[in-house]
Protein backbone atom coordinates (compact mmCIF):
# COMPACT_ATOMS: atom_id res chain seq x y z
CA UNK A 1 0.00 0.00 0.00
CA UNK A 2 1.10 3.55 -0.74
CA UNK A 3 1.90 5.76 2.24
CA UNK A 4 1.19 9.34 1.21
CA UNK A 5 3.31 11.91 3.05
CA UNK A 6 3.21 14.84 0.63
CA UNK A 7 0.06 16.61 1.74
CA UNK A 8 1.70 20.04 1.42
CA UNK A 9 1.83 19.37 -2.34
CA UNK A 10 -1.81 18.32 -2.62
CA UNK A 11 -4.46 16.38 -0.74
CA UNK A 12 -7.01 13.72 -1.62
CA UNK A 13 -10.51 15.05 -2.22
CA UNK A 14 -13.04 14.04 0.39
CA UNK A 15 -15.93 11.85 -0.70
CA UNK A 16 -18.36 14.49 0.60
CA UNK A 17 -16.67 17.11 -1.59
CA UNK A 18 -16.99 15.00 -4.73
CA UNK A 19 -20.66 14.32 -3.94
CA UNK A 20 -21.33 18.03 -3.47
CA UNK A 21 -19.67 18.85 -6.79
CA UNK A 22 -21.28 16.16 -8.97
CA UNK A 23 -24.69 17.81 -9.53
CA UNK A 24 -23.01 20.93 -10.93
CA UNK A 25 -21.03 18.79 -13.35
CA UNK A 26 -24.08 16.88 -14.58
CA UNK A 27 -27.68 18.03 -14.06
CA UNK A 28 -27.15 21.56 -12.63
CA UNK A 29 -24.92 22.83 -15.44
CA UNK A 30 -26.46 26.27 -15.91
CA UNK A 31 -24.33 29.38 -16.45
CA UNK A 32 -24.76 31.44 -13.27
CA UNK A 33 -24.75 34.68 -15.28
CA UNK A 34 -27.87 33.76 -17.26
CA UNK A 35 -31.31 35.16 -16.37
CA UNK A 36 -33.55 32.15 -15.80
CA UNK A 37 -34.33 29.82 -12.90
CA UNK A 38 -32.10 26.95 -14.05
CA UNK A 39 -29.06 29.24 -14.12
CA UNK A 40 -30.20 30.87 -10.89
CA UNK A 41 -29.66 27.62 -9.03
CA UNK A 42 -25.98 27.69 -9.99
CA UNK A 43 -25.77 31.34 -8.94
CA UNK A 44 -27.36 30.52 -5.59
CA UNK A 45 -24.86 27.70 -5.06
CA UNK A 46 -21.98 30.14 -5.59
CA UNK A 47 -23.41 32.64 -3.12
CA UNK A 48 -24.02 29.92 -0.54
CA UNK A 49 -20.41 28.80 -0.98
CA UNK A 50 -19.26 32.40 -0.52
CA UNK A 51 -21.24 32.71 2.71
CA UNK A 52 -19.98 29.34 4.00
CA UNK A 53 -16.36 30.31 3.39
CA UNK A 54 -16.88 33.72 4.98
CA UNK A 55 -18.13 31.88 8.05
CA UNK A 56 -14.85 29.98 8.36
CA UNK A 57 -12.93 33.29 8.51
CA UNK A 58 -15.47 35.35 10.47
CA UNK A 59 -15.76 37.88 7.66
CA UNK A 60 -18.43 39.18 5.28
CA UNK A 61 -19.40 37.17 2.17
CA UNK A 62 -18.70 40.18 -0.09
CA UNK A 63 -15.07 40.05 1.09
CA UNK A 64 -14.58 36.67 -0.64
CA UNK A 65 -13.58 36.52 -4.33
CA UNK A 66 -13.30 33.15 -6.05
CA UNK A 67 -10.14 32.46 -8.08
CA UNK A 68 -8.34 29.51 -9.65
CA UNK A 69 -6.18 29.04 -6.54
CA UNK A 70 -3.44 30.49 -4.37
CA UNK A 71 -1.16 31.45 -7.25
CA UNK A 72 -3.79 33.62 -8.90
CA UNK A 73 -4.81 35.16 -5.59
CA UNK A 74 -1.19 36.04 -4.76
CA UNK A 75 -0.59 37.51 -8.21
CA UNK A 76 -3.78 39.54 -8.05
CA UNK A 77 -2.77 41.35 -4.86
CA UNK A 78 0.91 41.86 -5.63
CA UNK A 79 0.42 43.10 -9.19
CA UNK A 80 -2.48 45.32 -8.14
CA UNK A 81 -0.70 46.97 -5.21
CA UNK A 82 2.70 46.95 -6.88
CA UNK A 83 1.67 48.47 -10.20
CA UNK A 84 -1.27 50.73 -9.34
CA UNK A 85 -0.74 54.42 -9.97
CA UNK A 86 0.03 56.42 -6.84
CA UNK A 87 0.44 60.04 -7.93
CA UNK A 88 3.35 59.18 -10.19
CA UNK A 89 5.42 57.63 -7.39
CA UNK A 90 7.31 54.36 -7.79
CA UNK A 91 5.50 51.76 -5.68
CA UNK A 92 7.35 49.82 -3.00
CA UNK A 93 6.45 46.30 -1.86
CA UNK A 94 7.98 44.36 1.04
CA UNK A 95 8.02 40.57 1.08
CA UNK A 96 10.27 37.85 2.50
CA UNK A 97 13.02 35.65 1.13
CA UNK A 98 11.11 32.46 1.97
CA UNK A 99 7.83 33.12 0.15
CA UNK A 100 6.22 30.70 -2.29
CA UNK A 101 7.28 31.30 -5.89
CA UNK A 102 3.78 32.60 -6.65
CA UNK A 103 4.71 35.61 -4.52
CA UNK A 104 8.41 35.83 -5.41
CA UNK A 105 7.91 35.61 -9.17
CA UNK A 106 5.04 38.10 -9.04
CA UNK A 107 7.41 40.44 -7.21
CA UNK A 108 10.07 39.90 -9.88
CA UNK A 109 7.40 40.78 -12.48
CA UNK A 110 6.55 44.11 -10.89
CA UNK A 111 10.24 44.91 -10.38
CA UNK A 112 10.70 44.73 -14.14
CA UNK A 113 7.88 47.26 -14.46
CA UNK A 114 9.42 49.93 -12.25
CA UNK A 115 8.18 48.78 -8.84
CA UNK A 116 10.62 48.56 -5.93
CA UNK A 117 10.70 45.37 -3.85
CA UNK A 118 12.51 44.69 -0.57
CA UNK A 119 13.10 41.12 0.64
CA UNK A 120 13.15 40.56 4.40
CA UNK A 121 15.33 37.83 5.88
CA UNK A 122 14.59 35.35 8.66
CA UNK A 123 16.32 33.73 11.58
CA UNK A 124 17.67 30.16 11.39
CA UNK A 125 14.19 28.76 12.12
CA UNK A 126 12.50 30.72 9.35
CA UNK A 127 10.84 33.39 11.49
CA UNK A 128 10.59 36.78 9.75
CA UNK A 129 12.94 39.49 11.02
CA UNK A 130 10.44 42.08 12.25
CA UNK A 131 13.11 44.72 12.95
CA UNK A 132 14.41 44.48 9.39
CA UNK A 133 10.86 44.55 8.03
CA UNK A 134 10.10 47.80 9.84
CA UNK A 135 13.44 49.28 8.74
CA UNK A 136 12.51 48.60 5.09
CA UNK A 137 9.29 50.64 5.24
CA UNK A 138 9.29 53.77 3.07
CA UNK A 139 6.81 56.56 2.46
CA UNK A 140 5.80 54.89 -0.82
CA UNK A 141 5.41 51.34 0.55
CA UNK A 142 2.05 50.13 -0.74
CA UNK A 143 2.06 46.48 0.39
CA UNK A 144 3.64 44.01 2.81
CA UNK A 145 3.23 40.37 1.75
CA UNK A 146 4.36 37.63 4.17
CA UNK A 147 3.03 34.08 4.22
CA UNK A 148 1.13 32.81 7.27
CA UNK A 149 3.09 29.55 7.36
CA UNK A 150 5.92 28.26 5.20
CA UNK A 151 5.14 25.49 2.74
CA UNK A 152 8.57 23.84 2.99
CA UNK A 153 9.69 24.07 6.61
CA UNK A 154 6.31 24.61 8.28
CA UNK A 155 7.27 27.67 10.35
CA UNK A 156 4.23 29.70 11.42
CA UNK A 157 4.89 33.42 11.00
CA UNK A 158 3.83 36.20 13.41
CA UNK A 159 1.25 37.63 11.03
CA UNK A 160 -0.64 39.46 13.78
CA UNK A 161 2.51 41.45 14.65
CA UNK A 162 3.29 42.04 10.97
CA UNK A 163 -0.25 43.26 10.38
CA UNK A 164 0.00 45.62 13.34
CA UNK A 165 3.21 47.09 11.90
CA UNK A 166 1.47 47.54 8.54
CA UNK A 167 -1.51 49.25 10.18
CA UNK A 168 0.74 51.65 12.09
CA UNK A 169 2.18 52.82 8.77
CA UNK A 170 -1.11 52.69 6.80
CA UNK A 171 0.20 49.92 4.53
CA UNK A 172 -1.91 47.08 3.09
CA UNK A 173 -0.96 43.62 4.40
CA UNK A 174 -1.35 40.42 2.37
CA UNK A 175 -0.69 36.90 3.59
CA UNK A 176 -0.47 33.70 1.57
CA UNK A 177 -2.45 31.35 3.82
CA UNK A 178 -2.47 28.37 1.47
CA UNK A 179 -0.75 26.12 4.02
CA UNK A 180 -2.18 27.79 7.13
CA UNK A 181 -5.90 27.83 6.32
CA UNK A 182 -7.72 25.15 8.37
CA UNK A 183 -4.44 24.26 10.11
CA UNK A 184 -4.39 27.31 12.36
CA UNK A 185 -7.23 29.58 13.50
CA UNK A 186 -7.70 32.60 11.24
CA UNK A 187 -10.25 35.18 12.41
CA UNK A 188 -10.46 38.26 10.20
CA UNK A 189 -12.13 40.25 12.97
CA UNK A 190 -9.04 39.78 15.13
CA UNK A 191 -6.23 39.66 12.58
CA UNK A 192 -5.00 42.92 10.96
CA UNK A 193 -4.89 41.26 7.53
CA UNK A 194 -6.22 43.04 4.44
CA UNK A 195 -5.75 40.31 1.82
CA UNK A 196 -5.49 36.53 2.24
CA UNK A 197 -4.95 33.77 -0.35
CA UNK A 198 -6.27 30.19 -0.17
CA UNK A 199 -6.18 27.13 -2.45
CA UNK A 200 -8.78 24.35 -2.37
CA UNK A 201 -6.56 21.38 -3.16
CA UNK A 202 -4.56 21.82 0.05
CA UNK A 203 -7.68 21.21 2.17
CA UNK A 204 -9.10 18.08 0.49
CA UNK A 205 -10.86 20.12 -2.18
CA UNK A 206 -10.52 20.25 -5.99
CA UNK A 207 -7.51 21.55 -7.91
CA UNK A 208 -8.00 24.77 -9.84
CA UNK A 209 -10.09 26.55 -7.21
CA UNK A 210 -9.34 29.03 -4.46
CA UNK A 211 -10.28 32.41 -3.14
CA UNK A 212 -8.95 35.80 -2.19
CA UNK A 213 -10.17 37.49 0.96
CA UNK A 214 -10.11 41.27 0.47
CA UNK A 215 -11.12 43.35 3.47
CA UNK A 216 -13.97 45.74 2.80
CA UNK A 217 -12.60 49.18 1.94
CA UNK A 218 -9.24 47.89 0.67
CA UNK A 219 -8.86 48.89 -2.96
CA UNK A 220 -7.72 46.31 -5.48
CA UNK A 221 -7.88 46.58 -9.25
CA UNK A 222 -9.60 44.01 -11.46
CA UNK A 223 -7.31 41.12 -12.30
CA UNK A 224 -9.03 39.87 -15.45
CA UNK A 225 -11.17 41.92 -17.82
CA UNK A 226 -14.34 40.64 -19.41
CA UNK A 227 -17.76 40.10 -17.87
CA UNK A 228 -19.12 41.29 -14.54
CA UNK A 229 -18.44 38.14 -12.53
CA UNK A 230 -17.19 38.45 -8.93
CA UNK A 231 -18.66 41.94 -8.67
CA UNK A 232 -16.68 43.10 -11.70
CA UNK A 233 -13.32 42.22 -10.16
CA UNK A 234 -12.57 38.80 -11.69
CA UNK A 235 -14.11 38.16 -15.11
CA UNK A 236 -14.83 34.70 -16.51
CA UNK A 237 -17.61 32.15 -16.15
CA UNK A 238 -17.40 30.70 -12.66
CA UNK A 239 -16.28 27.12 -12.10
CA UNK A 240 -19.41 26.33 -10.13
CA UNK A 241 -18.63 22.72 -9.21
CA UNK A 242 -15.12 23.61 -8.00
CA UNK A 243 -16.42 26.55 -5.96
CA UNK A 244 -19.03 24.31 -4.33
CA UNK A 245 -16.33 21.71 -3.63
CA UNK A 246 -14.00 24.33 -2.15
CA UNK A 247 -16.70 25.53 0.25
CA UNK A 248 -17.66 22.00 1.28
CA UNK A 249 -14.02 21.13 1.94
CA UNK A 250 -13.48 24.34 3.93
CA UNK A 251 -16.52 23.81 6.15
CA UNK A 252 -15.58 20.20 6.93
CA UNK A 253 -11.92 21.06 7.55
CA UNK A 254 -12.77 23.90 9.92
CA UNK A 255 -15.32 21.80 11.78
CA UNK A 256 -12.77 19.00 12.27
CA UNK A 257 -9.70 21.21 12.71
CA UNK A 258 -9.13 20.73 16.43
CA UNK A 259 -9.35 16.96 16.22
CA UNK A 260 -7.27 16.81 13.03
CA UNK A 261 -4.51 19.06 14.37
CA UNK A 262 -4.32 17.04 17.58
CA UNK A 263 -3.83 13.77 15.70
CA UNK A 264 -1.27 15.23 13.31
CA UNK A 265 0.78 16.90 16.05
CA UNK A 266 0.99 13.60 17.93
CA UNK A 267 2.35 11.69 14.90
CA UNK A 268 4.52 14.65 13.79
CA UNK A 269 6.22 14.93 17.17
CA UNK A 270 6.67 11.16 17.38
CA UNK A 271 8.36 11.06 13.98
CA UNK A 272 10.57 14.07 14.70
CA UNK A 273 11.67 12.55 18.01
CA UNK A 274 12.56 9.19 16.46
CA UNK A 275 14.45 10.75 13.56
CA UNK A 276 16.48 13.00 15.87
CA UNK A 277 17.35 10.09 18.17
CA UNK A 278 18.03 7.43 15.57
CA UNK A 279 19.59 9.20 12.57
CA UNK A 280 22.96 10.82 13.40
CA UNK A 281 23.27 14.56 12.68
CA UNK A 282 19.73 14.87 11.36
CA UNK A 283 18.85 18.59 11.27
CA UNK A 284 15.25 19.64 11.84
CA UNK A 285 14.40 22.57 9.54
CA UNK A 286 11.86 25.12 10.69
CA UNK A 287 10.63 26.19 14.11
CA UNK A 288 10.59 23.28 16.62
CA UNK A 289 7.32 24.45 18.23
CA UNK A 290 5.57 27.07 16.08
CA UNK A 291 5.22 24.89 13.02
CA UNK A 292 2.37 23.45 11.00
CA UNK A 293 0.88 20.33 12.60
CA UNK A 294 1.61 18.14 9.58
CA UNK A 295 5.12 19.33 8.64
CA UNK A 296 8.36 17.38 9.12
CA UNK A 297 11.45 18.68 7.29
CA UNK A 298 14.94 17.30 7.90
CA UNK A 299 18.34 17.72 6.29
CA UNK A 300 20.70 14.74 6.29
CA UNK A 301 24.45 14.91 5.86
CA UNK A 302 26.09 13.33 2.81
CA UNK A 303 22.71 12.54 1.26
CA UNK A 304 21.04 13.83 -1.91
CA UNK A 305 17.40 14.60 -1.10
CA UNK A 306 16.19 13.84 -4.61
CA UNK A 307 17.82 10.41 -4.57
CA UNK A 308 16.39 9.71 -1.11
CA UNK A 309 12.89 10.66 -2.28
CA UNK A 310 13.28 8.31 -5.28
CA UNK A 311 14.31 5.48 -2.96
CA UNK A 312 11.29 6.13 -0.74
CA UNK A 313 9.11 6.03 -3.84
CA UNK A 314 10.41 2.51 -4.56
CA UNK A 315 9.24 1.63 -1.05
CA UNK A 316 5.73 3.01 -1.78
CA UNK A 317 6.26 6.22 0.21
CA UNK A 318 5.38 9.61 -1.29
CA UNK A 319 7.60 12.39 0.04
CA UNK A 320 9.35 15.44 -1.41
CA UNK A 321 12.65 17.25 -1.30
CA UNK A 322 10.96 20.68 -1.34
CA UNK A 323 8.01 22.50 -2.84
CA UNK A 324 6.08 20.61 -5.52
CA UNK A 325 6.27 23.73 -7.69
CA UNK A 326 10.08 23.48 -7.85
CA UNK A 327 10.53 19.69 -7.81
CA UNK A 328 12.19 19.70 -11.25
CA UNK A 329 14.71 22.38 -10.26
CA UNK A 330 18.33 21.40 -9.60
CA UNK A 331 18.94 24.47 -7.48
CA UNK A 332 18.97 24.23 -3.65
CA UNK A 333 15.74 25.31 -1.98
CA UNK A 334 15.60 29.10 -1.67
CA UNK A 335 13.87 28.64 1.69
CA UNK A 336 16.62 26.45 3.13
CA UNK A 337 19.30 28.78 1.78
CA UNK A 338 17.52 31.77 3.31
CA UNK A 339 17.62 30.19 6.78
CA UNK A 340 21.37 29.70 6.46
CA UNK A 341 21.86 26.11 5.30
CA UNK A 342 24.85 25.16 3.18
CA UNK A 343 24.24 23.82 -0.32
CA UNK A 344 25.01 20.32 0.96
CA UNK A 345 22.41 20.43 3.73
CA UNK A 346 19.86 22.19 1.52
CA UNK A 347 20.27 19.48 -1.11
CA UNK A 348 20.02 16.80 1.58
CA UNK A 349 16.55 17.84 2.74
CA UNK A 350 13.39 15.77 2.71
CA UNK A 351 9.90 17.04 3.55
CA UNK A 352 7.25 14.72 4.95
CA UNK A 353 3.78 16.23 5.30
CA UNK A 354 1.31 13.92 6.97
CA UNK A 355 -2.46 13.86 7.39
CA UNK A 356 -4.72 12.83 10.26
CA UNK A 357 -5.15 9.23 9.07
CA UNK A 358 -1.45 8.31 9.13
CA UNK A 359 -0.96 5.56 11.70
CA UNK A 360 1.93 4.99 14.09
CA UNK A 361 2.73 1.78 12.22
CA UNK A 362 3.00 3.67 8.93
CA UNK A 363 5.16 6.31 10.60
CA UNK A 364 7.47 3.59 11.91
CA UNK A 365 7.76 2.04 8.46
CA UNK A 366 8.69 5.39 6.92
CA UNK A 367 11.31 6.10 9.60
CA UNK A 368 12.81 2.63 9.22
CA UNK A 369 13.02 3.13 5.44
CA UNK A 370 14.67 6.52 5.99
CA UNK A 371 17.27 4.97 8.29
CA UNK A 372 18.02 2.17 5.84
CA UNK A 373 18.23 4.43 2.80
CA UNK A 374 20.35 7.10 4.48
CA UNK A 375 22.81 4.52 5.80
CA UNK A 376 23.06 3.03 2.31
CA UNK A 377 23.63 6.44 0.66
CA UNK A 378 26.21 7.51 3.23
CA UNK A 379 28.13 4.22 2.91
CA UNK A 380 28.47 4.79 -0.84
CA UNK A 381 29.83 8.30 -0.16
Amino acid sequence: MMIYMDNAATTKMRREVVEAMLPFMTSEYGNPSANYEFAGRAKNAIEKARADIAGTLNCEPEEIYFTSGGTESDNWVIKSKGLESRHGHRNHVITSLIEHHAVLNACHYIEKRNADVSYVGTDSMGVINLIQLEDYIKTDTSLISVMAANNEIGTIEPIKKIGEIAREHNIAFHTDAVQAYTNIKLDMQKLPVDFLSVSAHKINGPKGAGFLYARKGCDIMSFMDGGAQERGRRAGTENVSAIVGLARAAVIACRQMEQKVGRECKIRDYMISRIQKEIPNARLNGHPVNRLPNNINFSFERVDGGTLVAMLDQQNICASSGSACTSSSKEPSHVLKAIGLSDELANGAVRLTINEIITKQEADYVINCLKYNIKKLQSVD
